[in-house]
């Protein structure tokens, strides 16, 4: 049996939620600061599984669209005032993620000798310990999203980040209940690459595939950079959009 054109290209699924709870939002269906139906009321609306509506509003999050509450549910954000607006917000995406939650299989963890890049970013020398924790989150059984998070050995120390389980709560959480730590801002870059060995790997990806490539530092009050966040997209399960005043 043929596939028509249309079927062959069409986005995938969970992209085809996000752009119908953003038309929603504009026309006044879900205004500023309402709450979104729940899970279970979308996975009926749209007819797909669980995890392709939980990976939508995950995007919708990242994209600042909208707010998710463990627990509670996902509420529309109000429009930021002009020149508030963050265009990426991958790395708050990460740190607010409740892996458990979100199905996230925990791949590796522990401690590593860190690669040159992270340890530039550290401030320490290349082959360091630091504390490595990579996830990767899946749409309907189809790995979609690699992340791997950095940490100072001592920042991790006391903390589950180098568990191999799921954690409960969000990595922010997590760090603030149990270090007292209270994260200032993200630094973001953005990178269109080939993917890494690892990424070929669990992605099932080609030497010469296109994947998006976040590497997100995080900060403290003091300027500190206490996490590193390596985030890699396939670039052909994800697209970039953005909307802003002018």
């Amino acid at each position: 049996m043929s596939v028509s054109d249309d079927e062959q290209y069409a986005p995938p699924k969970y992209a085809q939620i996000v752009t119908a709870i953003r038309r929603k939002i504009a026309d006044g269906t879900y205004p500023p600061g309402s709450q979104l139906p729940s899970e279970t009321a979308l996975v009926r609306e749209f007819a797909v599984s669980r995890p392709t509506v939980v990976r939508a509003l995950q995007v919708l999050q990242l994209r600042g669209i909208i707010d998710r509450e463990h627990g509670k549910g996902s509420y529309v954000k109000a429009i930021p005032p002009v020149g508030e607006e963050e265009s990426s917000r991958t790395g708050r995406a990460v740190l607010d993620r409740v892996e458990i939650g979100e199905g996230a299989a925990v791949l590796e963890a522990g401690a590593r000798p860190a690669p040159a890049n992270v340890a530039g970013m550290f401030g320490v020398p290349e082959g360091a310990p630091v504390v490595m924790r990579r996830v990767l989150l899946s749409e309907a059984d189809e790995p979609c999203e690699l992340v791997t998070a950095w940490a100072p050995i001592e920042l991790a120390e006391g903390t589950d980040l180098g568990r191999a389980q799921p954690l409960t709560v969000s990595i922010r959480q997590h760090l603030q209940g149990v270090k007292g730590l209270r994260f200032d801002h993200v630094v973001e870059r953005l990178s269109a690459r080939h993917p890494l060995p690892h990424e070929i790997d669990v992605f099932g990806l080609s030497k010469t595939a296109a994947v998006l490539g976040v590497v997100a530092r995080v900060f403290d009050g003091s300027g500190r950079v206490v996490l590193v966040i390596d985030v890699a997209l396939p670039g052909t399960m994800h697209e970039l959009e953005d909307a802003y005043s002018l």
